[in-house]
């Protein structure tokens, strides 16, 4: 299938507008259901744009916002080196949570009206974004969150405050959501996710849960966490997942 990645809208939130680009079949004549990616703490990189384009080419419209739209320009994007990361993570616990959940209603919204959409919607996310994947699948409407080695859970520290509801709200979950970890990443340690999955067993709900020999950011095709077969089976899970509730 042949993809457009060629887009972007400027949507506007509470926080002003924000930069959100578009990866989607090339086919004018039809809609697919749509899917919000959300980006790691380095926005719009190479892996994420590859990602993105590799999900659409699926039959998906992907839409990729700039999570900190409020605080750097358009178009910008941190470079996975020490200076980036320390950017990204600064700004990710200076952000208020609110306005996290602000831009997730405001690009869902917007995906729902878009001329290419379906108007059936899901979330997907890596890190930082596997976390917004999740608290976005409380929107009403949304039916499949993808959430990837999702940080700040465990220990409820997003946004500014370092406190987040995330735990407590996980009753509130409609989506089918599906959660993928790597047993090897110091960002979420074996305590923390049997306190997730502790958590989402006992609220009851729908989800998948899948556990990997593998470290932080196994599907960051560039450096040396990238495990070429974690990736091509985490496409496997998003296209089952999605085929299933996406129909």
């Amino acid at each position: 299938m042949l993809i457009r990645s060629d887009e972007f809208e400027d949507i506007e939130t509470p926080t002003g507008p924000m930069r959100t680009y578009i990866f989607r079949p090339a086919d004018e004549g039809r809609s697919y259901p749509g899917v919000v990616y959300f980006s790691e703490i380095f926005q719009l990189t190479d892996p994420i744009r590859r990602f993105a384009s590799f999900i659409a080419g699926q039959g998906y419209v992907v839409a990729v916002p700039e999570v900190y739209h409020e605080y750097e320009p358009a178009g910008t994007v941190l470079g996975y080196d020490q200076v980036g990361a320390d950017r990204g993570n600064e700004l990710k616990y200076r952000k208020p949570l609110k306005a996290y959940d602000d831009d997730a209603t405001a690009v869902l919204k917007w995906l729902a009206r878009y001329k290419a959409c379906s108007g059936k919607l899901a979330t997907l996310g890596v890190c930082l974004g596997g976390h917004l994947a999740l608290r976005a699948a409380f929107n009403q409407g949304v039916l499949a969150a993808a959430c990837f080695y999702a940080t700040d859970v465990h220990s409820a520290t997003l946004g500014e405050g370092k406190k987040d509801d995330t735990l407590k709200k996980l009753p509130e979950l409609k989506a089918e959501t599906m959660f993928v970890w790597g047993r090897q990443d110091p960002h979420i340690p074996y305590e923390g996710r049997r306190l997730i999955r502790d958590r989402l067993e006992e609220s009851q709900i729908h989800f998948e849960w899948h556990e990997y020999n593998g470290q932080h950011a196994f599907l960051r095709d560039e450096g040396p966490r990238y495990d070429p077969a974690l990736f091509m089976l985490a496409i496997e899970h998003i296209k089952a997942l999605f085929a299933k509730a996406l129909v």
